[in-house]
């Protein structure tokens, strides 16, 4: 026989694959805990079945690419910063306006950028959030315990917590407990821009 030859290592092909498959999975969990998103509600939005979310969350199956691409689609995440997401990552990482997932209120007039980084979501999140005049935007609560601070940059900022509601403005931050139903609103005349960290799993106030 002529010409070269290559020994493929189906053992070292395996265990790669299951190495990506177990950084996905936990990108994939991540991202749907970042969106407050259930199993069955990215199942909806992806049209992936939630047994083969599960499964991949869990490290428990090699998905296909097109499955790979219809999660990165609901996740508002590219293809390729999906798939790059690994522990080895250089300590400095650049993303694009691409790679950074956003959420929109469902009136359309907030959007919420999440800036932070994604290992760090089931536990701190911090977010870049901008409202339009009279835009709303409404928020279960999260883990009991858990703190939001939001920082105004500019314009002015409504929080309703529970029966209390405060007004920020500019250079002015406002910390609440959003463990229950919490509404944001800008009641200024402009744009509102602001900073907001969230602080999950935080110990339970007296």
């Amino acid at each position: 026989m002529s010409g070269r030859t290559r020994i493929v290592d189906r053992g070292g092909m395996e265990a790669g694959a299951q190495a990506i498959t177990g950084q996905l999975g936990r990108t994939v969990q991540r991202l749907r805990k970042a969106y407050n998103l259930s199993l069955s509600e990215l199942a909806e939005q992806s049209g992936v079945a939630k047994s083969i979310i599960s499964q991949i969350e869990r490290n428990e199956t090699n998905p296909t690419l097109a499955t790979v691409w219809r999660l990165s689609q609901a996740l508002d995440m590219s293809i390729e910063r999906f798939l790059a997401a690994t522990d080895d990552e250089p300590f400095v990482e650049h993303l694009t306006r691409a790679d950074t997932p956003m959420l929109l209120s469902e009136d359309g007039k907030c959007r919420l950028t999440i800036t932070g980084w994604i290992k760090t979501v089931e536990w701190l999140q911090w977010f870049d959030f901008v409202a339009e005049p009279a835009g709303e935007l409404v928020s279960d609560g999260h883990q009991r315990g858990s703190i939001e601070c939001l920082s105004v940059i500019s314009g002015e900022l409504q929080v309703e917590c529970g029966d209390v509601i405060e007004v920020a403005r500019a250079g002015e931050t406002l910390r609440y407990r959003c463990d229950r139903r919490h509404v944001i609103r800008n009641t200024g005349g402009e744009i509102a821009h602001a900073t907001m960290v969230c602080l999950l799993k935080a110990a339970v106030l007296d």
